[in-house]
């Protein structure tokens, strides 16, 4: 029998939870979800009315709710939800400078205990956390993941579908770039079962899809009061999948580029920025160049100016991640 493979989710909160329960679904693995001590009966409560799923829902995996470290060894994943939300009067600064201190904490701890995972980074602002994370743990650029991409990519191909009424199944596309404000369209890269959307669509309406993909977890915040959770971690479960089962997929996530993209001005000083990348069991194994239009490439270039803004924002505030 070949061994399951061990996915384990630091933060225990809505997205976590959803972490868990989109892959037990896929049963994709035995599952440890863990929270703060204090937090820590309620994990566990959570864990165990998930495992009672499995007689109906027909998956067989170990799911597991903790606070100790010790339980993520061995793990082939580690998915990282743990951070505060930003709350209003919050600065982005004063959300890195909390959340820096949570995922740097996070990340020594995976270090120790889970010294050969693969990393997946969600906490926010997702950026500056994916830089904190591979600083903190000091692991091998290609094990330390960000994940937006395959939210932003989700919600855009939804809002076409919905545009035109067919099935989401049948659209593909592709967003580069930071999250939210920071993405860059390429409605050239989007297609409606290999029919590109522009025939489908005007440019109008192609690029109001692009916006409300941008705002989407502000919609959602503004209707039901707090962020997005079943989409982020579909989107996290859709990458732990491509690496678990090794299938090489491509994906947009948040990735180190040195040479590509243009992300290294002659310093040799790379950046994790939203990219097109090959996903399999050794977590990213290809980042893939595509040719960009100059509007592409302006919004590009935008995009990785403002990761180098928000990482010198975490190099000042915290000199020991430089």
């Amino acid at each position: 029998m070949p061994k399951r493979a061990k996915i384990s989710i630091i933060g225990g909160g809505n997205v976590g939870s959803s972490c868990a329960l989109w892959a037990a679904s896929k049963e994709l693995g035995d599952i440890v979800v863990l929270d703060i001590p204090q937090a820590e009966n309620a994990v566990k409560g959570k864990m165990l009315d998930l495992a009672q799923c499995g007689p109906i829902e027909r998956f067989d995996c170990q799911i597991t709710g903790t606070s100790n470290y010790q339980d993520i060894a061995d793990s082939d994943v580690v998915v990282v939800t743990a951070g505060l939300p930003r709350k209003p009067g919050m600065s982005r600064d004063d959300l890195i400078d909390t959340n820096v201190k949570i995922v740097r904490s996070v990340s020594q701890n995976i270090k120790q205990y889970a010294p050969n995972a693969i990393v997946i980074v969600v906490s926010n602002p997702l950026d500056a956390m994916v830089y904190t994370a591979w600083k903190a743990t000091g692991f091998p650029t290609h094990r330390i993941i960000g994940q937006a991409g395959c939210l932003d990519v989700a919600r855009y191909r939804t809002f076409i579908a919905m545009e035109l009424g067919i099935s989401v199944e049948d659209v593909t596309a592709l967003l580069l770039g930071g999250h939210g404000d920071d993405m860059v369209p390429l409605p050239r890269f989007t297609s409606v079962h290999g029919i590109p959307v522009l025939q489908l669509l005007s440019a109008e309406k192609v690029n109001a899809c692009v916006e409300r993909a941008k705002v989407g977890g502000g919609e959602i915040v503004k209707l039901m009061g707090t962020s997005a959770y079943y989409a982020p971690a579909s989107g996290v479960i859709q990458m732990v999948e491509a690496i678990v089962k090794d299938k090489k997929r491509i994906l947009p996530c948040a990735a180190y580029c040195e040479k590509e993209y243009g992300v290294s001005s002659g310093g040799g000083k790379g950046y994790f920025v939203g990219v097109p990348v090959v996903l399999g069991k050794n977590g990213v194994e290809k980042v893939v160049q595509i040719d960009m239009d100059p509007t592409e490439k302006k919004f590009m270039d935008e995009s990785i100016s403002h990761v180098k803004d928000l990482v010198a924002v975490v190099t000042k505030l915290f000199p020991d991640l430089a």
